[in-house]
């Protein structure tokens, strides 16, 4: 069977075809600035990488475009050959701690997570109207970033807020990145032919969190109500003292949107040093701008803390995964990190520690922990629960 997976953004689109069960990936594509000037599209197909620059005024044109590239470039012979289409969304509350198959009553529920994810929902359901334009016979498929942490007891996901606040409002711990974190324990699990493995999992990316994960089920997460918290992400702060947000509201006279818009989209390390992007933070490093040796030692110590935090929290990890952007491709990044949990035994082997982008153990063999770096694919987890929903 082939595949389609849609990770769909505000102003973004990824996709990716990939045949199962043999999970070979096809072709993968990212469409960015759809609805703004100067979008363009780029494609990856058999280790080549194709740039078209074109006019994306919305989601179906984009999926006009893939439809046409998947045909021309030989992914498909037919449209038909499509046999299920898997969504990424962002959340699926309390309803959904699976994936599922998409209909009008699934819509009508997801429509209602608008308002908890109100940056990342509403481009989501969008971009899933218009591929029932697109593909008007192929059945389809929710996966939420949230479903994997449902695993997790009252104990870890409430908040200490009037309780009210979680029955009548639904506030508490959801957690975020639960696709790739499944993933992961997924991989190490197979790799060290175990199922009761306790993993620490750590996605550090531009948006970063961490799990724990105990026999392949959560016992607590790093993001929560919002993947605002948490730790020190690009543009994200991570845990800060919310007494702040009033504080700037009165302070400097801004709404409420002002001080969401700050905590989202100019904090974390761009608001230390200027630089959300980790190898521009890097490279400041280098040439010693304090500003950037600063949101590093921020960002790895919050790292290690929760690693720590973690451990103690599963009763002594077995095993340690680094994974997404930072984790997979940057050896100071994981060093640094490394470095800071010291205390618990853990140890890093340089040598092993020097690469990108391969699935490796990078400590020593007396570290109390092995530490693995696997590189993350939530666009595989997609297409198999996908999968074995339509076929």
């Amino acid at each position: 069977m082939k595949i389609l997976t849609i990770n769909a953004g505000s102003s973004s689109m990824k996709f990716s075809v990939i045949e199962l069960p043999e999970e070979k990936e096809l072709i993968n594509g990212y469409f960015q600035r759809i609805g703004i000037s100067g979008s363009f599209y780029d494609v990856k197909i058999n280790g080549e990488k194709l740039h078209r620059e074109i006019d994306l005024p919305n989601h179906l044109v984009a999926l006009e475009l893939l439809k046409k590239e998947i045909v021309e470039l030989g992914v498909v012979s037919s449209l038909d050959e499509i046999d299920g289409i898997g969504h990424r969304l962002v959340h699926g509350g309390e309803k959904y701690a699976n994936s599922v198959i998409i209909d009008d009553e699934v819509l009508k529920t997801c429509d209602k997570f608008k308002k908890l994810a109100k940056l990342h929902m509403p481009a989501m359901l969008s971009c899933i109207e218009a591929s029932k334009q697109a593909f008007p016979n192929t059945p389809m498929v929710a996966v939420f970033d949230t479903s994997f942490h449902q695993t997790m007891q009252p104990k870890e996901f409430l908040y200490p807020v009037p309780y009210e606040w979680y029955t009548k409002y639904g506030v508490r711990r959801y957690g975020f990145h639960g696709t790739s974190h499944r993933f992961i324990n997924r991989e190490i699990s197979n790799y060290l032919k175990r199922d009761d493995l306790k993993v620490i999992s750590c996605h550090i990316g531009s948006g970063a969190s961490l799990c724990a994960i105990d026999s392949g089920k959560v016992v607590d997460t790093s993001m929560g109500f919002s993947p605002i918290t948490g730790i020190m992400m690009g543009t994200r702060p991570g845990d800060i003292d919310p007494s702040i947000i009033q504080y700037m509201m009165d302070e400097a006279d801004m709404s409420i949107d002002d001080v969401m818009t700050a905590l989202n989209k100019q904090s974390g390390l761009e608001g230390i040093c200027g630089k959300s992007d980790s190898r521009d933070v890097e490279n400041g490093i280098a040439s010693g701008d304090e500003q950037c040796i600063l949101a590093q030692e921020m960002y790895t110590q919050k790292v290690a803390n929760y690693i720590a935090m973690y451990n103690n929290e599963l009763g002594g990890a077995d095993v340690i995964v680094l994974t997404a952007g930072l984790g997979e491709n940057s050896k100071q990044t994981r060093a640094d990190i490394l470095e800071k949990v010291a205390s618990l035994g853990i140890k890093l082997d340089s040598a092993k520690n020097d690469f990108r982008g391969e699935f490796r153990l990078i400590s020593t063999d007396d570290s109390s922990i092995p530490v693995y770096v696997i590189p993350t694919n939530e666009e595989l987890m997609i297409a198999l629960d996908t999968y074995e929903l339509v076929k």
